[in-house]
């Protein structure tokens, strides 16, 4: 455990960068982005998406509403000079304030996931009884609400697997970058710790390459692992009937070092 936490402090400190004056909160993003000519973590953050600050004419951010990937989602418009060219960059923000935190990325009910993945009912069955969508009959649970992976048959497991691999490159992207209009090109991750923030930006590919690769695996508390992706059991919710839905989390920082 020392040595990962070391690890992760490494990694933060050779993948990132500082960002003066801090992030109280999401909206600090939108406004150094709108404040671009004179923020120089904005010009940073631009360069990382590959744009030259000198060719820039305009650039205009706002959060976008509803629920996409991410905590805010910021819609960017940049107009470049000379060029009548116009581009809609969608950004995915991480403000995070512990290294060793996980994200939730994605959560949803299992039969918005059998919409989205075409999972067979089997499978479903598997899932609902992970999340206790479907009580289990099986006595000596470690909980009576639900069933852990590992407290299930081999094969039950195994089938389990086998629809995460053959389906992976899928389920990744849907849960990392989305699907339509507003799917993510960029991810900003803000690591915000001892009055110091310092950032990562990098495409969506980077990230569904960093956080997908990897095995499919259960893992030994019984939750299913893609790459550095975890599936778990929503819970929490003051017990209410939410606790039952299925989400998938990272740890941001994984990116930094990157």
């Amino acid at each position: 455990m020392k040595n990962k936490k070391k690890n992760l402090k490494q990694m933060v400190a050779l993948g990132s960068k500082t960002a003066k004056g801090g992030f109280a909160n999401e909206q600090d993003v939108i406004d150094r982005f709108n404040d671009w000519e004179k923020d120089k973590v904005a010009q940073e953050w631009l360069a990382e998406m590959n744009y030259k600050i000198k060719d820039i004419e305009f650039v205009k951010a706002s959060k976008v509403k509803g629920q996409y990937k991410a905590d805010i989602q910021v819609r960017i418009t940049i107009l470049i000079k000379l060029k009548s060219q116009e581009d809609l960059q969608n950004l995915q923000v991480k403000l995070v304030s512990n290294p060793q935190g996980f994200n939730q990325i994605d959560k949803r009910w299992i039969d918005k996931y059998v919409e989205l993945w075409n999972i067979p009912k089997d499978i479903t069955k598997i899932l609902k009884l992970f999340t206790g969508e479907i009580i289990a009959k099986k006595k000596g649970l470690r909980d009576s609400r639900r069933m852990f992976l590992d407290e299930m048959s081999e094969a039950d497991q195994d089938r389990l697997m086998d629809f995460f691999k053959h389906n992976k490159i899928l389920i990744v992207s849907d849960i990392l970058k989305g699907r339509g209009e507003f799917s993510a090109d960029w991810t900003l991750v803000i690591l915000k710790m001892k009055g110091e923030s310092r950032w990562v930006l990098k495409s969506i590919n980077e990230v569904m390459n960093v956080f997908g690769a990897g095995d499919i695996r259960i893992t030994r508390e019984g939750s299913l692992k893609i790459g550095k992706i975890g599936m778990q059991r929503k819970g929490g919710d003051g017990g209410r009937d939410t606790a039952k839905m299925l989400q998938f989390k990272i740890n941001p920082v994984e990116l930094f070092g990157k």
